[in-house]
């Protein structure tokens, strides 16, 4: 039987190991017949059938539709991959809210969350590798993966307001840096010596990753027009700047917010150009710099203090 809160550690490491439950998740009858009968509770069927292609063959009874794991995890991850559209967030929530409860139904329904927050979990995982004796990516992994699955099953996520998949983002990673951050103050870790070793060679996944996170940040106004700083090539600051837009999606930055903090740390604007770009002083930009920088730590914070 499949322990869906507490998934088995496999040589193929935690991310792998999620995969393949996952299909077993999506071929067990009792879990497409539950999560159907979710959707039909919440008056998310129609649409979820309409934008995954689960009606076929004419059939248009909801309840004979091809409604289970699989066609939930695909309304959570459209095509761009960034979780936005008002549907996603429907659906999410209502996961959320089922995630709460105390019965077998709520481990199910944060398992689904989990899965659905897998690309998430995954740049957290790698944003938190320290390659001189930190934890190794499946320990993170695991790290991480627990603390997603207790904060979607936190009951706080789908009260809030802004993007839901961006706050279990930044509460997850709030959790992981915790965390780290105290496992690495017991070792007595150098986190100093980390900013005078370079980034390791990005594989492909993480250079498509890369590649969607300038897209977004482009269209949010984050980047100057131009061809990329180098400064935004390393890795530590396109975490940066996921965390910027993560934020911006869940309400704790505004796009100026976004900018202000962005053009400084992954662009490497000077504080000249980017004044006179915004139309201001460089005295007044570094000031509202600073403002962002200090919103965004309290939003974090908060999140924090109400998590624990």
């Amino acid at each position: 039987m499949l322990d869906v809160q507490h998934p088995a550690h496999t040589v193929g490491g935690i991310f792998h190991r999620l995969d393949v439950e996952w299909t077993a998740l999506c071929a067990a009858t009792d879990i497409q017949a539950a999560v159907t009968d979710w959707l039909v509770t919440d008056r998310l069927a129609d649409d979820v059938a309409a934008v995954t292609d689960a009606v076929t063959d004419g059939v248009t009874d909801t309840r004979e539709r091809t409604l289970g794991p699989a066609q939930l995890l695909a309304a959570l991850r459209p095509g761009s991959g960034r979780l936005t559209d008002e549907l996603t967030d429907a659906v999410l929530r209502a996961l959320l809210r089922r995630a709460a409860d105390h019965d077998r139904s709520a481990t199910l329904a944060a398992r689904i969350v989990v899965q659905s927050m897998i690309p998430a979990a995954v740049r957290i995982t790698r944003g938190q590798i320290r390659p001189f004796g930190g934890r190794s990516f499946d320990d993170i992994g695991h790290l991480t993966v627990a603390a997603l699955f207790q904060v979607a099953r936190s009951g706080r996520i789908h009260t809030r307001p802004g993007r839901p998949a961006a706050n279990l983002a930044l509460d997850t990673l709030r959790y992981v840096c915790t965390e780290l951050a105290a496992d690495r103050e017991a070792h007595a870790e150098d986190l100093a010596a980390a900013e005078d070793l370079p980034d390791r060679a990005p594989g492909p996944d993480r250079m498509a990753e890369a590649a969607e996170v300038r897209t977004a940040a482009a269209t949010a106004g984050l980047t100057p027009a131009g061809p990329p700083a180098e400064a935004e090539a390393t890795s530590a600051r396109l975490e940066l700047l996921e965390l910027v837009l993560d934020a911006m999606d869940a309400g704790a930055l505004s796009p100026a917010d976004g900018r202000a903090i962005a053009w400084h740390y992954t662009a490497a604007v000077p504080d000249t150009e980017a004044a006179a770009r915004a139309g201001t002083t460089a005295g007044t930009w570094q000031r509202r710099r600073s403002r962002a920088v200090a919103r965004l730590t309290a939003a974090l914070a908060l999140q924090l203090r109400c998590a624990a």
